[in-house]
């Protein structure tokens, strides 16, 4: 095995040094901040210090054994601590192989432990901009980052994004409002959201419960809303016109919740959002939640937002949670655009896969895989 030292003045000129040497295998076996040069202990500078490692002929190879050779089987089982330990070792090199990977891809002057951290955010498709401004932050809270080590990073940057979260205002339905509008682009899940949270609003809290739909551009978004009307018994209305949406309103009016569905149409088209803007200006006093998919790419978000925008929404609601692994777009949505979680879906299920959105809920889910490293 070939081991070398390597010293720089930032983590990612050393990795570069690294990558360049020993290639893309290398493995980081000790990294810290130094002090070099100057006169009688003054003007010292800080640099990184890095132990590089390479093995020309690695136990772990993705080749496959030849056919031709029998591989020799072990006398006695592996003890489980040993297989455990073995799968710790795996990990930190898989984590220090991502390190040396993006540390030269990236321009950021992270000691290595925060680039771990930094770069998990950004696998979570955390805006990398708002990553690199939480990594930073975390970073001023340290007096000394030489005796940091990786498990204190992230417990401080959880604590970092939900102290950013608990600023914003995460809420469900509060009733101080009759009238719900659930709007967003088409095939969020608008419909299904609506109906979970018709059906707690009338479990738990035994509200009377009614709907509107005003997405007449689609006769399955209708029928959809119909069944879900019929099977929870609540009364229904279709709105093809301002007036009889009007109409509707005053037949709900001894309702304690009457939820509207909107038209989910493309959502780049301005008249769509128009028509929204004037429907929710008249009528009864009203809040709004703009459904948004987390399967959907996190710039996208960004953008489908900042086309609503014009809109007095309340809150987001995200949907289909459990068709990804990657939630860092409720954390770019939230902390750029300043607007809190209203709930969360994680599944079809009627009433059973919704959830009531909070910061630490929020933060968890974000930091869920790299907490169980």
């Amino acid at each position: 095995m070939k081991v070398k030292k390597y010293i720089g003045p930032t983590m990612p000129e050393v990795m570069k040094k690294i990558r360049k040497e020993l290639g893309s295998e290398a493995v980081i076996l000790n990294s810290k901040e130094v002090r070099h040069g100057g006169f009688l202990g003054l003007f010292q500078k800080t640099k990184i210090e890095v132990v590089a490692a390479l093995d020309p002929d690695p136990i772990l190879s993705n080749q496959k054994p030849a056919m031709d050779k029998e591989i020799p089987l072990p006398s006695k089982e592996i003890p489980e601590e040993a297989l455990a330990s073995n799968q710790r070792v795996l990990d930190e090199i898989k984590q220090l192989k991502s390190l040396i990977k993006h540390s030269a891809e990236e321009k950021y002057d992270y000691p290595a432990d925060f680039l771990l951290v930094y770069q998990h955010l950004c696998d979570q498709e955390v805006d990398s901009y708002l990553a690199d401004k939480i990594i930073r932050s975390v970073m001023d809270k340290f007096n000394d980052l030489t005796l940091v080590d990786y498990k204190m990073i992230v417990k401080e940057t959880k604590n970092e994004v939900k102290e950013k979260l608990n600023e914003l205002n995460f809420s469900g339905l509060s009733y101080e409002n009759k009238v719900v509008y659930f709007v967003g682009p088409t095939g969020v899940g608008k419909t299904t959201t609506l109906a979970k949270i018709a059906a707690n609003s009338m479990l738990k809290d035994h509200k009377k419960v009614a709907f509107i739909t005003m997405d007449t551009y689609r006769i399955a978004a209708v029928e959809q809303l119909r069944t879900y009307a019929r099977i929870l018994e609540v009364p229904m209305e279709v709105a093809y016109s301002q007036k009889e949406y009007l109409i509707a309103l005053e037949k709900f009016k001894d309702y304690d919740l009457v939820l509207v569905d909107t038209a989910g149409r493309n959502y780049r088209d301005k008249k769509y959002v128009n028509e929204i803007e004037e429907y929710t200006s008249i009528g009864m006093q009203s809040e709004m939640y703009l459904v948004l998919a987390m399967t959907a790419k996190s710039k996208d978000l960004t953008e489908v937002y900042d086309k609503f925008n014009s809109l007095p929404i309340k809150n987001v609601i995200f949907t289909k949670m459990d068709e990804t692994t990657q939630f860092g777009s409720m954390l770019t949505i939230s902390l750029e655009k300043q607007v809190g979680v209203g709930y969360i879906t994680n599944g079809q299920d009627v009433p059973e896969d919704l959830l009531v959105a909070t910061p630490e809920l929020v933060t968890d889910f974000v930091f869920g895989s790299i907490t169980n490293e």
